[in-house]
């Protein structure tokens, strides 16, 4: 299981030296994300791209949950929240219309299986699902087309630190991977 915990919010002081009431919640691997750490040089597959490399990796390093025959799932190296995997075609193509028949079938399945890993690893109670198609729309890698799936749950972190002064500490990253590894469907969907 995913394990959220919580702890009293520390009392620090602003800039000024006036005590704000807030916890901090340092997460300075997005620093890597903001910097463009592993980022593409360009727009092709031979180009850097992260999830044309992921693959070749074991699941362990790349942290892939699940392979399928077009698509695979894999966790956000810079999640949003616990648990936040995304499905993506092997193929390197950018627009959700470039995918085949048989690509949007099994980025369709793999999304499903992905909401019934989550709920039994971590009792999501429900997701956000989408696609960013284009570095205009937020694309983080908009040359590789990549769906989100983010498990969501009643009074999580929306207004934790602002309302609970509660700050949710995920799991570190292969540990939720083995979990939903483990969590995932197989083919009958057992």
């Amino acid at each position: 299981m995913l394990h959220l915990m919580t702890s009293e919010p520390e009392q620090h002081t602003g800039p000024v030296g006036e005590p704000d009431g807030f916890g901090r919640l340092w997460t300075p691997h997005r620093m890597a994300y903001i910097q463009g750490e592993n980022k593409p040089t360009g727009p092709g597959a031979d180009d850097g791209c992260p999830f044309c490399a992921a693959p070749a990796l074991t699941d362990e390093e790349a942290l892939i949950v699940a392979r399928g025959t077009s698509v695979y799932a894999i966790l956000n190296l810079y999640p949003y929240n616990g648990g936040h995997l995304m499905v993506l075609p092997y193929r390197h193509v950018a627009d959700y219309t470039d995918l085949d028949d048989a690509e949007t079938a099994e980025l369709a399945l793999f999304t499903k299986r992905a909401m019934t890993a989550l709920r039994t690893a971590s009792g999501a109670h429900g997701f956000n699902i989408g696609m960013n198609q284009g570095a205009v729309a937020g694309a983080g890698i908009a040359a590789h087309l990549h769906q989100h799936i983010v498990p969501r749950w009643g009074g999580d972190t929306n207004f934790m630190p602002v309302v609970g002064h509660t700050k949710v500490l995920p799991q570190l990253l292969g540990d939720t991977r083995t979990a939903l590894a483990k969590a995932w469907p197989d083919a009958d969907g057992s």
